[in-house]
């Protein structure tokens, strides 16, 4: 079989570019421990109560150090579940203050999700058997809404919160 120079050259080109692509990834999954954020943790998604962040005791905020809060969240059909305030009346609205840094993390129980706090950087797509993470500092005050960015059914647009950023 007769190839052309040219031809010899983009079959190299290509063979060496699929070398080189082969090793940066081999280096990065093995000598760096790079792999998909979203895919660290896996959970049974009809039991997520038994993972301890997300038992309903400690759904919501809580403050970890100074500064520093984690958020535990469980989505399922068109609500965000942020855990229940004193009265035993569901959460809708997150408040922390300018500046301190909130580590997000959040499952489902049923289909895919997004969570995203529009007028941030926090966005996840949140999958059924996994626990997504995302820390965040929130620098700026105000209120942003938090809306489910992955279609997930007909009441996906009722399907909303809110985290108040305060001085």
């Amino acid at each position: 079989m007769h190839l052309h120079k040219y031809e010899k050259i983009w079959l190299a080109f290509g063979m060496a570019s699929l070398v080189l692509f082969l090793i940066i990834i081999g280096l990065a999954a093995f000598w760096k421990g790079t792999h998909p954020q979203s895919h660290i943790e896996t959970i049974d998604p009809q039991n997520v109560e038994a993972h301890e962040a997300f038992k309903p005791e400690n759904l919501g905020i809580s403050e970890v150090a100074d500064g520093k809060y984690k958020v535990n969240i469980v989505a399922s059909a068109f609500n965000y579940d942020l855990g229940k305030d004193k009265d035993g009346d569901a959460v809708k609205t997150i408040r922390v203050p300018k500046g301190s840094t909130v580590l997000f993390q959040i499952t489902t129980k049923d289909v895919v999700h997004g969570f995203q706090i529009a007028g941030t950087n926090v966005n996840m797509m949140v999958e059924p058997g996994h626990i997504s993470r995302y820390e965040a500092v929130m620098k700026n005050t105000g209120e942003f809404t938090i809306v489910c960015n992955e279609y997930c059914g007909i009441g996906h647009h009722q399907m909303f919160g809110t985290v108040e950023v305060y001085e």
